[in-house]
Parts: structure tokens; sequence; C-alpha cells
């Protein structure tokens, strides 16, 4: 009488296994042993489940993808490539302009960086190399210079400080908003910055993350409220930094007030938005948001 055949993994033939998974009842071996609450499953079985699963929500809607940081590590490494990529066009000593040396230090330093794209400004400038080329400025029709001033910084410590900023806000941020409305609230506050220095300050020139990163600093302080948490450690932050902004010379204002304004409108959207209707609700905050930004920069180069 012949023995019966001892039963082998599924995926490994040659080991040899009397457990089976409990949803499709194939054997599997030890490293195909995914614990279930009834039993093992096999790895496609976990997979398919997952799958058919409705993935868990935040309290704003963020999806657990926000969890990676992906937004965060992207906007860090879009700034430092764009510093780099300066200093490579206009050579090394552009990396030590002064940080709080005011708009005359940020004209020369936009001004040599090369290309049009990188030029931050209001108005006409003359690049200060050789060839003397004349670039037009936001009230010349270059309104993108107020999403390109977004990624331009004056040198080495004021990236630094920024980003430092950006990592620290972004992580909590883009855990609990998700990837796509992290990113819109980032871009939003950034545009809010620029556009308010373009209404305020026509004559000044503002560059850097510090309006996204003051919207970032709003927007965490309501969400902690609306999830009941304690804000103790973020009010003498921003406290601190709106101190800052007035002492000392050389920094925009208004693209500080700007950012920390639409931060709290977009911030204040994302959170109360209600559960039954929350996208459409937060969807719309960002295009009135991105509409009134337009009109505003529409007017301010109708009456120039």
């Amino acid at each position: 009488m012949t023995a019966p055949a001892v039963p082998v993994c599924y995926r490994h033939p040659g080991r040899e296994t009397y457990v089976s998974c409990t949803r499709c009842g194939r054997y599997i071996c030890p490293d195909c042993m995914r614990e279930a609450s009834v039993g093992f499953q096999c790895p496609e079985c976990v997979a398919l489940g997952q799958r058919t699963q409705r993935q868990a929500r935040t309290a704003f809607g963020g999806s657990r993808a926000g969890r990676a940081g992906y937004v965060t590590i992207s906007l860090i490494a879009l700034n430092v490539i764009v510093l780099l990529v300066g200093a490579a066009m206009s050579g090394a000593g552009s990396l030590f302009g002064g940080i709080f040396s005011g708009a005359s230090e940020l004209h020369y330093y936009g001004s040599v960086v090369g290309p049009d794209i990188w030029v931050v400004g209001n108005n006409t400038y003359i690049q200060a190399i050789a060839g003397a080329a004349h670039y037009t400025g936001v009230d010349n029709g270059a309104v993108y210079r107020l999403l390109t001033s977004m990624f331009i910084h004056y040198g080495p410590l004021h990236l630094l400080m920024n980003m430092w900023a950006l990592w620290v806000l972004g992580r909590v941020l883009e855990e609990q908003l998700g990837p796509w409305r992290f990113a819109m609230l980032y871009l939003l506050s950034g545009l809010g910055g620029s556009v308010a220095a373009a209404l305020t300050q026509p004559d000044n020139l503002t560059a850097g993350a510090s309006g996204a990163v003051f919207g970032l600093f709003a927007a965490l302080f309501i969400t902690l409220k609306r999830l009941g948490r304690d804000t103790s450690s973020v009010v003498p932050v921003i406290v601190i930094n709106l101190v800052l902004t007035f002492a000392v010379p050389g920094i925009s204002i208004a693209g500080h007030i700007g950012g920390l304004l639409v931060g709290t409108i977009v911030g204040a959207g994302l959170a109360y938005a209600p559960r039954d209707r929350r996208t459409a609700v937060q969807v719309t905050v960002f295009i009135g948001t991105a509409l009134v930004l337009a009109m505003l920069t529409a007017m301010r180069v109708l009456l120039n």
C-alpha cells in the first residue's frame, strides 16, 4: 500500500507543509504564511483582501499614502535642485548672498541666476552679467514668477531654515491630509505670500518657501484644534516667527502674512469640511482660493 503524498507549498514545491490557507485552501510554507484573524492566509489572498477592502481615512480625508511623505520629500528636493542649478549657472559665489540683506541683495542674486524662469521680482530687471539681457517681471506679464519665486532662496542658510521647517511640518500634515490635499495647501499658501507681496510691496522682491511654511504653521494649528489636541507647542513658534518677521530688516512681511492668511483659510476648509461631502467642500475651497488669488493678481497687473 502506497503512503499518501506529503503536501507541499504551492509557491515552493520543495517545501513540505501541512498548513493551508484559510481562504483558498492551498498549502503554504512558513515563508508564505500571513497571519489572519483565524489561521493563516497565502500572499495572494492577503493582496486580494487589501484591494477589495476600503482604505481607512483620517479625519480630514487623507489616506495611508501620506505616511510616506513623498510630497514633502519632493518639495525639499525641488528647492535644493533649484539652488544648485542657480549656483551652477552663476558661479558658487551666488550661494553666499546675505540672507537678511534686503531687496537689493535679492535683486542681485535673482538677476545673476541665468534663465528667465529663475529671475525673481515684480518689475523689469536687467541681468548683471555679460549680454545685459532684459527680463520681464510680474507687472509685464511674467505672472509665473509668483510660483517660481517660491523655490528660490538667498543661499544655503535661507534654504536650510525653510527646508527644516518644511520637513517637520510637512510629515505631520501630509500624513493627516494625504498627498494631494497637502500639496494644494502648500502651493496655495506659497502663492498667497507671493500675491500679497506683489500687491503691497511692488518695489520689493520676495522669494523662498517662507510664505508656504507660514501657511503650514496655520494649518497645523487648525488641524490640532479640530482633533482636540494640545496646541501649546505650536503657538509660541508662530508668535516667535511673526515677531522676527516684523523685527528683522529685509524680510518680506507681506509674503509671510499672506501665506499665513491663506494657510488659515485653506486649513479651516480642510479641517471643518462636513464628512458626508468632505471632498467636494475641500475641492471648492481650493478652487475658490485659487480664483481669488488669480483675481488679485489680475487686478495688480491691470492697475499697474
